[in-house]
């Protein structure tokens, strides 16, 4: 009798204790830390007459987070160098539908030879069954 009610009262704990596992210890919901930034320091302003700000209007000592982060890792932008500016210039400017006038199917591309139209015609797979040619 004491066998079995020690038995039960550790079946019964275990099934509790699995019950308040949820997902599992790295399967939980987190805070971003990286979303948070700090607040600016409250200063007592030397005039008493100035105007409070418009509702809405955005705080004036205070920037976005990843801004800041951006300046403190690579500076104010830089001026380009007079080879920048001259390859910018002769590549001129991409037409704005570009990218559908490439993915179009009817888009006619340079013939690359017969090596790479053979490895885009190549069997999808590991590589298992590719046999070496002779002298291709």
């Amino acid at each position: 009798m004491r066998k079995s009610a020690a038995l039960i009262v550790v079946v019964a704990g275990s099934t509790v204790l699995a019950g308040c596992g949820g997902g599992g210890l790295f399967n939980r919901k987190r805070p971003d830390e990286f979303a948070v930034q700090r607040q600016a320091p409250l200063v007592v302003p030397p005039d008493f007459a100035l105007v409070p700000p418009a509702p809405g209007a955005p705080r004036p000592a205070e920037s976005n987070a990843a801004a800041q982060a951006q300046d403190a890792l690579f500076g104010p932008p830089q001026a380009r160098s007079g080879v920048e500016g001259a390859l910018d210039s002769r590549a001129g400017q991409a037409a704005p539908s570009i990218r559908s006038t490439v993915g179009d199917p009817a888009t006619n591309t340079v013939a690359e030879g017969a090596v790479t139209r053979d490895i885009i015609a190549a069997p999808e797979g590991d590589g298992r069954e590719a046999q070496a040619g002779a002298g291709n």
